[in-house]
């Protein structure tokens, strides 16, 4: 229905938004049903029309009687569409106009129609409670309040409790904001629109949860934005953002412009903009995209930062005066402590103020043991007073040994803030969503339970451990002595470091996978990471980035410590704790690079065994790992087969052998289109042979000659056999260096049997002492094929031999066999030699058979594919 026609039918229902009045109309008085004809042609309408009353058919407005007895109930007209002579005539003398979807809703429902005199198309809407905002043209508003009411709904001027949605033409406005804060659905006109175009489907719910998500208000929809202060590809990735998302970016000069995005740590000057143009910080941006709806601009507006840090600089420049600084300063982050400490150094002389390089700005020590520098604790409490006593003078009465200990102590302080941000700012918020989502069943979370394992799950025992040991490092600074034992402090937490950085170290890279595998399938998890990156807590840095401070903790504690210890005299108690503190923690290093190995080796046993088919299942075992791989060719025929490709995969205890599939043989089979007949698997592998170190009794070198190059030998024999074997390779892969790889096959024998010495299981012979030749050897694309097609020979072969296939197969066989050549006087065998398979007939030999089938001496011979052969005893049966 266009405009006009809806104009018309809203002139008709009138403007009214007031509420509406339903009530029941009462069964036992019978009432007059007009039904339009095209109504009609449908049997479910007609049904549902004479449970209302008595049916009568009308074509135009002269059939309907223009005046009802007052006394008797209106009588209902169904007619569709809504618009039209007939329509405008029913509701100008007061029937009830109904659509024949509300008909047939209301049969299904057994209820009795609405009694307001309203025309009521379907059932669409019924229930739901619709306010307007941000609609400026009249006649669009009007058009789209008479399609609600069309659909059952109702309409509210001003928000109120019971308004059910909210339809804006931009996400802004307060309407806006009082159906974001009480959770009402906000939604684009198209839900009207594709309501009504589905008005005759019975089925069609308006508030149904899918449909309400389809049409949701997009979350910048109607804004214009200018994005100021970011790098290049920051804005770029900010405006595709922004237009996924139904806004729109501009200039600072566009007189369209609504909202003006500013990267504060950049931009120290607000922009120069229209009064009515918002200007926000980037939090605002993802913020709203991490919660699905535009935040209030009120709370992220960039002159409110600006008076703050103009307010904190303020506090601070009055000379620097300890007793102002601090109830300010208790508040503020590192990164900000750090750029107010440079604006007072300004104030004074520059060289009073250089430092050390080994002692950070922000580390000194006064003679009563308080630091200079207010940096806040991670619980937010002010660690340390403020002196009045100059830099340059507490820094001539700190000892060497002093200085490098309060950097130890400001390092792991600032490690602390560190992982409390990321506890406090990133884990806890996404875990109480994840429990909020328990709860309510709402589904809002940003990530799921196993996800926040993977990502968080090794970090709290770190987080834990260091909290005890910095409360131990600030008691030493509180009772500074040169005998303070930081050596046998570090020491006591060694056997746990053991224990809680190893499965985060081994693990950092799935970790690191599973974090940037969110961050990018996951757009409201990326907006929170953006939020976050945003606060001053995290100073700019990613998640990611603040992820890999606990692998580089420890290698920076050794350093700090081999420092102190320069500067810690022999005779000094703690010399031989440090000592002993530096060997434990090397010690803790080897332990979390020998694990990491473990772990990587586990994680490539399961890789391998996945790409391997019919590959035996306890290769997987805790107790092994993988050491390495070699490709081969097999010299022996004991294995797979003389010229085969092979692959070793040597593990701590045993060895994998198995065989390269050939990409050729391995896609659809030619002659059936469909894939149902397949060569192989889609596993890059075939298992061969699982081969126990503890069998493998001696490891050959083959020296190297002009025409041996690579190969060496196993002498094998397990528990059962008597004899043993040997098998030859020749190792093809470029990669791998020979000596090396032998080397590692002995040490892991070596350590199957719990031998010391692995080389007593390497011997050195020539290649004829052990008679292999690879002279011979064929290795050429060609030769590859015509194995291949042997093999299949002999399993088709043997697969139709006559001497084993039943009667019903044979008589089957017979449609496929041609009738050319003779089979008089032959046996079975022979028979089945000189026949053809139908698909191979040639067009020559046919002719030619005609012509010379006199001669008796000719005698046809059978495909390749189709002779019997008998398999040779050497070869292994597929």
């Amino acid at each position: 229905m266009d405009g006009t026609e809806s104009s018309k039918g809203m002139s008709q229902t009138g403007s009214t938004i007031a509420t509406d009045k339903n009530s029941e109309i009462d069964g036992s008085s019978a009432c007059t049903v007009f039904v339009s004809e095209s109504c009609l042609e449908c049997e479910r309408v007609r049904a549902a029309c004479e449970r209302l009353g008595p049916v009568a058919a009308v074509r135009g407005p002269e059939d309907l009687p223009q005046t009802q007895p007052s006394p008797a109930p209106p009588s209902y007209l169904v007619t569709t569409p809504f618009d039209g002579e007939l329509f405008d005539a029913a509701h100008k003398a007061k029937y009830r106009v109904l659509g024949p979807t509300a008909v047939l809703q209301l049969s299904a429902r057994e209820e009795p129609p609405p009694a307001n005199a309203r025309p009521l198309y379907s059932l669409a809407m019924r229930g739901a409670v619709i306010c307007f905002s941000g609609f400026r043209k009249k006649d669009e508003l009007t058009y789209l309040i008479t399609l609600i009411h069309y659909m059952g709904g109702s309409i509210r001027k001003d928000m109120s409790s019971k308004v059910t949605h909210l339809i804006a033409a931009a996400a802004t406005g307060d309407k806006y904001r009082y159906a974001s804060g009480f959770g009402l659905p906000v939604l684009q006109r198209s839900w009207v629109d594709c309501c009504w175009e589905r008005r005759d489907d019975p089925a069609c719910i308006a508030t149904d949860a899918a449909f309400i998500k389809e049409h949701k208000l997009k979350v910048f929809a109607g804004a214009r934005v200018c994005f100021v202060g970011f790098a290049e590809d920051e804005t770029q990735h900010m405006a595709e953002v922004l237009s996924g998302n139904g806004g729109a970016a501009c200039t600072l000069d566009d007189p369209d412009c609504t909202h003006v995005v500013v990267d504060e740590h950049n931009t120290i000057i607000a922009p120069d903009c229209a009064p009515s143009v918002h200007v926000v910080k980037a939090e605002w941006f993802w913020a709203s995209i991490q919660n699905e709806e535009a935040q209030d601009e009120r709370e992220y507006l960039f002159k409110d930062y600006l008076e703050e840090i103009s307010r904190r600089s303020s506090v601070g420049g009055a000379g620097g005066a300890a007793t102002a600084t601090v109830p300010e300063e208790s508040a503020c982050t590192p990164s900000q402590l750090q750029r107010l400490r440079k604006r007072k150094l300004r104030g004074g002389d520059a060289a009073l103020h250089k430092r050390r390089s080994s002692v950070g700005d922000a580390v000194l020590l006064s003679i009563s043991g308080n630091l200079l520098d207010c940096t806040p604790s991670p619980d937010g409490k002010q660690l340390l007073e403020e002196s009045e006593v100059p830099d340059n003078v507490v820094r001539k009465l700190m000892s060497p040994r002093q200085q490098v200990f309060m950097e130890l102590l400001q390092t792991e302080s600032n490690y602390v803030g560190i992982l409390q941000t990321i506890v406090n700012m990133f884990k806890q918020p996404l875990e109480v969503m994840v429990e909020e989502d328990s709860t309510n069943g709402k589904n809002q979370a940003l990530l799921n339970n196993t996800e926040l394992k993977i990502i968080f799950g090794n970090l709290p025992p770190i987080y834990e451990l260091h909290q005890r040991m910095l409360e131990e490092l600030h008691y030493a600074q509180a009772h500074w002595s040169e005998e303070v034992g930081i050596g046998r402090l570090v020491l006591k937490y060694t056997p746990d470091m053991v224990k809680a950085y190893p499965p985060f170290v081994n693990f950092f890279e799935n970790t690191k996978e599973m974090l940037q595998q969110c961050d990018r399938e996951n757009p409201r998890f990326h907006a929170f990471l953006k939020v976050c990156q945003t606060r001053p807590e995290c100073g700019r840095q990613s998640l990611q980035e603040l992820l890999i401070r606990p692998v580089q903790r420890l290698p920076s504690i050794s350093l700090l410590l081999e420092d102190i210890l320069k500067h810690t005299h022999k005779s000094n108690p703690d010399h031989a704790a440090l000592v002993s503190a530096l060997a434990g923690l090397r010690e803790v290093m080897s332990h979390i690079n020998e694990d990491k190995r473990k772990t990587e080796g586990q994680l490539q046993m399961f890789d391998i065994y996945n790409d391997i088919d019919q590959c035996p299942a306890h290769l997987v075992s805790s107790h092994r790992s993988f050491v390495s791989r070699c490709e081969v060719v097999e010299l022996s025929k004991e294995l797979s087969g003389r010229g085969d490709h092979l692959v070793l995969f040597l593990f701590t205890d045993t060895m994998e052998v198995c065989k390269k599939r050939s990409k050729a043989f391995n896609s659809k089979s030619p002659t059936n289109g469909t894939g149902t007949m397949r060569i192989g698997s889609s596993k890059p592998y075939r298992h061969i042979s699982l081969m126990p170190l503890s069998t493998v009794k001696r490891v050959v070198d083959i020296r190297e000659a002009e025409d041996c190059h690579n190969v060496f030998a196993l002498m094998c024999r397990s528990n059962s056999e008597l004899k043993e074997k040997l098998y030859s390779f020749m190792i093809t892969d470029d990669a791998v260096d020979k000596p090396h790889f032998l080397r590692q096959l002995c040490r892991q024998m070596a350590n199957t049997v719990c031998k010391a010495d692995a080389d007593k299981f390497l011997a050195c012979l020539e290649s004829h002492q052990l008679d292999i030749d690879t002279s011979d050897l064929a290795l050429s694309t060609l030769s590859k094929v015509s194995k291949f097609a042997a093999r299949t020979r002999i399993k088709v072969g043997r697969a139709l031999s006559f001497n084993k296939t039943p009667s019903k197969l044979k008589r089957a066989m017979s449609s496929m066999i041609s009738p050319f050549g003779s089979t008089s006087n032959l046996t079975p065998a022979s028979q089945l030699a000189q026949m053809r398979l139908a698909s191979c007939n040639n067009i020559n030999e046919m002719g030619n058979s005609g012509t010379g089938s006199g001669e008796g001496g000719s005698v046809l011979v059978a495909p390749l594919s189709v002779q019997p052969t008998r398999k040779a005893p050497s070869l292994r049966r597929f």
